[in-house]
């Protein structure tokens, strides 16, 4: 349905690509560009939605990627279901990230990657665009992995299975077609229902599985540093960098402005619930399988699950499950490739369009193609260093992501940036206990990927607990300060004017923004940053040089 009332004229803008300005044409409807009519009725409101629905499905369901499948499987298999309460707590931080670059991608039309370089200068930028195009070159092949060990189940050929999924996966965004695209990517996502049908084959308990979802439980171990471990696995494939990335360029590339913010955060919304039931399905129907069986608490892939299902709850629960793994690493490839291409294109001012054909943005589709072609090559290549490569997946992620989410929250107190649509004070300090979290368990990924052997329980417990004491001292302290030294409120007709501009209001061009001006507690987080990165990456000059001596 093509949505046509109440045209409004154009305002100037800080978009990149003009082939982000227009209607609005997605998977399942359109809306014109300029349309400020008042959606009044049910059906009005719902036909908005089904044009604005894609970028928070798409992101979250590219989030139970291959990876995902693995890990949420580890823990069924492993532990039960007596870690489904962290998938609970983690549907309030999905919601704070990726509804914060939503806000950011329909309000400034600039991507993520670009707003590092323009307010936070060269050095920012370059690692931001450096770190996330090595992890997401990285994670694309942990995707053909999945595909790979799906195929060895289903007992086809592991060389044309690998090509014609990356086939399909590059065909996917060469029509030209932002919309074909969106179709394709929105079948995937339907795709991935295909977990529902095991689990009711399976059948778990559902008083068992209720109970562990909103109840904290530690399972009884010997090994406390692998269940820490996994706990932090469970966060990383959860709540990954590119998530943060894509969205924000999907959402400008779809041409959603902040009119349509609303129906933006309820198609989040619906992501993230397809996400945690997908997760808590794997784990449920992993757990319920092989409690009792002597492949309980022996994780070995994806392909393993799989060939569990099959053993125990038939072939049609295998196959499904092999189907549904191939269909996550395929969103999972797109999405992440894409956002990798995104943002190069945004940095460098390049095309970086679906709605543009192959000739009319060569570099766009010429990175997004290689990284497909690469990933494929490497996984079909004998000898590859397949167990290297997704070792080098989580420390990247350790590093990367709690700089990523620093940045989101600073680009969020940016009035330059954002206007009327910056952040509250409440959000703030949520986020800012997300962020401290993260960093702590990073350390720990870090650590635990490059030391195995001396990342015991002490030392894991050392550093959340040394951790947590050193990040509430260091909120208390940004608090009390930043109340000393906050700049006097506006009045209250300037608040009320902002509040009745948010729906029209857009950044002004890049160019004709002033400074950054970094407040105490934004300067406080980028001195932690950079000692945090200090401190990773000698780790990782540690392990390379220990590696390189063969002491270790």
């Amino acid at each position: 349905m093509t949505l046509n009332v109440n045209i409004a004229h154009s305002v100037e803008t800080a978009v990149l690509d003009d082939a982000h300005i227009g209607n609005i044409h997605g998977a399942f409807g359109t809306i014109l560009h300029g349309d400020v009519a008042p959606r009044k009725t049910w059906k009005h409101r719902l036909t908005t939605l089904l044009a604005i629905l894609g970028p928070g499905l798409i992101v979250m369901a590219g989030d139970n990627d291959a990876g995902a499948f693995a890990t949420y499987g580890q823990a069924g298999q492993t532990y039960g279901t007596a870690l489904l309460w962290t998938m609970a707590l983690l549907i309030s931080v999905l919601y704070v990230n990726q509804e914060m670059v939503l806000r950011l991608g329909a309000v400034t039309g600039v991507g993520h990657a670009r707003l590092i370089f323009e307010r936070f200068g060269r050095f920012w930028g370059y690692f931001s665009i450096i770190d996330l195009f090595l992890l997401n070159a990285l994670t694309i092949v942990t995707e053909f992995i999945g595909v790979s060990l799906a195929l060895d189940y289903l007992g086809l050929n592991k060389t044309v299975g690998v090509v014609v999924t990356a086939g399909l996966v590059i065909a996917s965004v060469s029509t030209g077609s932002f919309r074909r695209f969106e179709r394709f990517s929105m079948a995937l996502v339907f795709g991935s229902l295909l977990l529902l049908p095991i689990y009711f084959i399976v059948h778990p308990p559902i008083a068992q599985v209720a109970h562990d979802l909103v109840v904290p439980t530690i399972p009884a171990t010997d090994k406390m540093s692998d269940l820490m471990l996994l706990i932090i696995g469970l966060v990383g494939t959860t709540v990954a960098p590119w998530q943060l990335f894509f969205q924000q360029s999907y959402v400008i590339d779809k041409r959603i402005t902040p009119r349509f913010i609303r129906y933006e955060r309820a198609d989040l919304w619906i992501g993230i619930a397809l996400v945690i039931v997908g997760a808590v399905a794997i784990m449920a129907f992993t757990a319920a399988a092989f409690t009792g069986q002597a492949e309980f608490g022996n994780f070995t892939d994806a392909g393993g699950i799989a060939a569990g299902l099959e053993k125990y709850a038939g072939k049609a629960a295998g196959v499904m499950f092999a189907i549904a793994l191939i269909d996550a690493a395929m969103i999972g490839a797109a999405a992440v490739s894409l956002s990798t291409a995104y943002a190069i294109g945004d940095t460098f001012s390049a095309r970086h369009s679906l709605h543009r054909k192959l000739t009319d943005a060569k570099g766009f589709y010429a990175v997004y193609f290689l990284l497909i072609a690469v990933a494929a090559g490497l996984v079909l290549t004998p000898g590859s260093p397949l167990g290297l490569l997704t070792e080098a997946v989580q420390t990247l992620a350790g590093v990367l992501l709690p700089s990523a989410t620093v940045f989101l929250l600073l680009l969020c107190n940016d009035k330059a940036v954002l206007g009327p649509w910056v952040n509250n004070r409440w959000l703030n300090y949520f986020t800012g206990v997300v962020i401290a979290s993260l960093v702590v368990l990073s350390v720990i990924l870090t650590a635990s990927v490059l030391f195995p052997d001396a990342t015991t329980a002490q030392a894991i417990l050392g550093i959340l607990f040394g951790g947590g004491a050193a990040a509430l001292v260091v909120a208390l302290a940004i608090i009390a300060l930043s109340r000393m030294s906050r700049d006097a409120a506006p009045d209250a007709a300037d608040a009320s004017l902002a509040r009745a501009n948010r729906e029209s209001w857009r950044m002004p061009p890049l160019a004709t923004l002033p400074p950054a001006k970094l407040s105490l507690a934004a300067k406080t987080w980028m001195v932690a940053l950079r000692a945090y990165l200090i401190l990773a990456a000698g780790l990782v000059l540690i392990r390379i040089f220990m590696l390189a001596i063969g002491a270790y």
